[in-house]
């Protein structure tokens, strides 16, 4: 899966995800073509024709972006079926708006009902869709959130559209990445390290995103390098409101800036935006509480080709090794992997989240506070580990967070 199709569409974790669930056979992929109006899902009379997730991204109007997502059937049986029935789950879990499509000719069976309890406990807009409405004599008429439509016809697929567009109207709208931090015409200094871990000719994704943000509150960015930002700061004529630095410099810059002026991470930036950042930075200081042979879990929402200095599997471990002075073990998941059972680790240490959404962030954030595991952010402990959590925290409370 990619996280992007260009560097002008939307990101997959920025969108909206609508995912259909339901029975092998119920009409999944044929409801998610029609609704897409695009032959994108293969279909065919046999059961268990999607054996995997399919992503589908578009614009639905008047809602904006969104990322439709086809699952396998919940359902389905023998060995290689539970490891496709555990794809489907790990969506249930990102989903901003599930439909729980079936099959008209059946009852409503104990699949359809689990995933009706699954979403209301979890608070997810949940439409009940009864497919292949065609085949009956009679239709029964509409509820308020069930529909009786058929993907082979088209018939009430616009309703479908609409339906889902008004529960895409009532959403709690995510807060600003760093708008909220700027009057108009404030001035931001970035600092963006070029090293072997910088990806050639472009931008990481919440650089660029901070970069907007930045262009939306009317101010002022300029971007340099670690290496040049003492010169960068002389050639302005006040100093900057604030600075956002790669959390691997933090050292480096800190010992650089000014103690008037704030300082904060593109990953610290992520942490709020897409988690519970007060729930983050308490999760740092289980760093002094970690002992030999304890398990820190490392986690990464992207998929990222693995280099010999790669942060993650690298850089972080070296860091917190040196930081606590203990032999620990680690383990490391990536991309859609997150384990449901944390609870032999004694740390969780999570990236900001930028290739997943707000979601699927805080399911894993809830996974480790409902089994008691501290978790932090790549940048929370990174700054903790070079003893600066407080600057680094300061522009959004500081102290009171810890």
């Amino acid at each position: 899966m990619r996280a992007m199709g260009g560097m002008n569409q939307t990101p997959f974790g920025e969108r909206v995800h609508i995912a259909f669930f339901g029975r092998r056979n119920a009409g999944k992929s044929s409801l998610m073509n029609a609704f897409t109006g695009q032959e994108f899902s293969v279909v065919s009379a046999e059961k268990g024709t999607t054996t995997d997730v399919v992503y589908k991204a578009m614009e639905l109007l008047p809602a904006g972006p969104v990322l439709l997502i086809d699952t396998p059937g919940l359902d389905d049986a023998g060995e290689l079926g539970e490891k496709r029935i555990a794809r489907a789950r790990a969506v249930m879990r990102k989903a901003d708006i599930a439909i729980v499509t079936a099959d008209a000719r059946e009852a409503l069976g104990e699949t359809e009902r689990e995933l009706l309890d699954f979403f209301e406990k979890q608070g997810i807009p949940c439409l009940l869709v009864w497919n292949k409405a065609d085949l009956l004599e009679e239709v029964p008429k509409d509820g308020e959130n069930t529909l009786w439509v058929s993907a082979k016809t088209g018939w009430k697929i616009h309703e479908l559209r609409e339906r889902v567009a008004a529960l895409l109207s009532e959403r709690e709208t995510e807060g600003p990445l760093i708008g909220d931090l700027l009057s108009e015409k404030d001035t931001v200094i970035l600092v963006v390290p070029v090293d072997a871990g910088a990806p050639k000719g472009r931008l990481i994704l919440p650089q660029q995103q901070v970069i907007r943000g930045i262009l939306d509150a009317g101010a002022f960015g300029f971007v340099c390098r670690d290496t040049e930002l003492e010169e960068a700061l002389g050639k302005l004529a006040c100093p900057p409101k604030l600075v956002v630095t790669d959390s691997q410099v933090f050292d480096r810059v800190n010992r650089i800036l000014p103690e008037s002026v704030p300082l904060t991470s593109f990953s610290i930036l992520m942490a709020r935006y897409k988690g519970d950042l007060a729930l983050l930075a308490k999760g740092a200081a289980a760093l002094g509480r970690l002992q030999d042979g304890d398990r820190v879990l490392i986690s990464e929402g992207c998929t990222h080709h693995r280099q010999c200095g790669d942060i993650g599997t690298v850089k972080l471990p070296a860091m917190i090794r040196r930081g606590t002075k203990k032999e620990l073990l680690f383990s490391f998941t990536s991309g859609t992997e997150f384990p449901e059972d944390v609870s032999s680790c004694k740390m969780v240490v999570h990236c900001g989240g930028c290739m997943l959404n707000r979601r699927e962030m805080h399911y894993r954030l809830g996974c480790c506070r409902e089994q008691g595991v501290p978790v932090t952010n790549y940048g929370v402990l990174i700054a903790y580990l070079n003893g600066i959590p407080e600057r680094a925290l300061e522009i959004f409370g500081g102290q009171e967070l810890f």
